[in-house]
């Protein structure tokens, strides 16, 4: 059974904080149809369309019949351990770090045989496991061996925990804690066990229902901080920057309106000035902190979250400016994942469907209760994925825009949904 991880001494301030080592990091293209499905939490794999052979390692064509017709499915990583060894010296300085290393050997009920890591809960070999794909330190997709009934700790295994975003013990920023959302992701972050939640305010002298229940915890401290005001975000950075290790960004700013429905650019500009230009300011002021303490003990910084919409992978017309806005902040979040990737943080970018609030009232279900987004968000940074759709909604439109963009285009015209 996994020990439970306990809350870590107060780090030396005399020490060093050390630089952050990546695991290797080089994929081939094809072998990144595994890491895109790992960024959504799926564990896939290449099957021919000819003979149905399951393939592994990723490949241009067939090793059973040479087909190219190879294409990516989802697979319940249903297999047996033949053999296992744990890794006691390695010359990589990522897992010099983090000796001894368990590895092993699975041959998946789908066919193939893959080369694992294993969770210490893995009983020795033979045994029945649960491969599992996850993203590495690095972003790049790797394979877990995990027993097929885990103890309530096991995502309090070493290696579990280096893959993936987990809040307890850490120390967490919700810009906006105003919000519905913002209340209920720092509700769920107290539940999942963060060690503190600071909580931001744009407007103080507003009381929004909600917030002042939050007040009497020991471990939320409410902090005046506007995404719109340089100034605002510069100071905070100042005072809490090198302590935060995640970053849940839920300042947001939504009118509904179609872009020929209002005069003027009022509320698109002040769109644009929350919803992309605040998280630019933010990850200009944040960011580089993060990145400094990526390798900061066992509670190092770990992730950035971005609260989306899926209304920024296809316009929706009746949210025209704000549709605009959140494609906006999509790229910037591309860019910002890119960038930190070098240091091992994670980028969780959220894409909602409609968000049952006041700017949605009007909105027929099925719409996302903050509650349940706030409790997908922390589930998300516990499992270590990229990317998160909650919703009906949401789950629908990836699946068409998957399918043809242009039609899902074509359709929202139309007025669908």
């Amino acid at each position: 059974m996994t020990q439970a991880f306990a809350k870590p001494p107060r780090k030396n301030p005399l020490l060093r904080t050390p630089q952050m080592n990546l695991p290797p990091a080089a994929r081939g293209r094809v072998a990144l149809g595994l890491t895109a499905a790992a960024a959504e939490g799926r564990f896939v794999l290449q099957v021919c369309s000819e003979c149905g052979a399951a393939q592994y390692p990723p490949r241009e064509a067939c090793h059973q019949c040479l087909s190219p017709a190879l294409h990516w499915k989802e697979q319940s990583g249903a297999g047996e351990l033949l053999t296992e060894t744990t890794l006691s010296h390695s010359n990589d300085l990522y897992f010099r770090e983090r000796l001894p290393w368990r590895l092993g050997m699975v041959r998946l009920d789908a066919g193939p045989s893959v080369m694992v890591h294993l969770h210490g809960e893995v009983d020795a070999a033979p045994a029945r496991v649960r491969v599992a794909a996850r993203l590495d330190r690095s972003g790049q997709a790797v394979l877990i061996g995990l027993p097929e009934k885990g103890s309530p700790q096991m995502a309090d295994d070493p290696m579990m925990r280096e893959m993936a975003s987990d809040p307890k013990f850490r120390k967490v920023l919700v810009t906006d804690g105003k919000s519905p959302v913002g209340q209920a992701v720092v509700r769920a972050l107290l539940d999942a066990g963060a060690d503190h939640v600071w909580a931001g305010q744009a407007e103080p002298w507003k009381e929004p229902e909600g917030l002042a229940a939050l007040a009497p915890s020991s471990k939320v401290t409410l902090v005046p901080l506007d995404v719109r005001d340089e100034r605002s975000v510069q100071a905070l950075a100042s005072l809490i920057g090198a302590k935060v290790d995640i970053v849940i960004n839920t300042a947001e700013h939504h009118r509904r309106a179609g872009l020929l429905q209002r005069r003027g650019t009022e509320v698109a500009h002040e769109e644009i000035e929350v919803n992309y230009l605040g998280l630019l300011r933010l990850a200009q002021a944040l960011a580089p902190v993060l990145m400094a303490r990526a390798a900061d003990g066992a509670t190092h910084a770990t992730a950035w979250v971005n609260l989306l919409s899926i209304y920024a992978l296809s316009n929706h017309p009746p949210d025209g400016t704000f549709s605009a806005s959140k494609a906006a902040a999509l790229s910037l979040a591309q860019g910002l994942r890119a960038e930190l990737r070098g240091a091992g943080i994670r980028v969780l970018n959220v894409f909602p469907g409609p968000i049952d609030d006041d700017w949605n009232q009007n909105l027929p279900p099925p719409k996302v209760a903050p509650k349940a987004l706030a409790g997908a968000i922390v589930k998300a940074l516990k499992d270590g994925v990229e990317d998160l759709y909650p919703g009906d909604i949401a789950q629908d439109w990836l699946a068409r825009w998957r399918d043809n963009p242009k039609v899902l285009e074509r359709e929202l015209a139309a007025g669908g949904s």
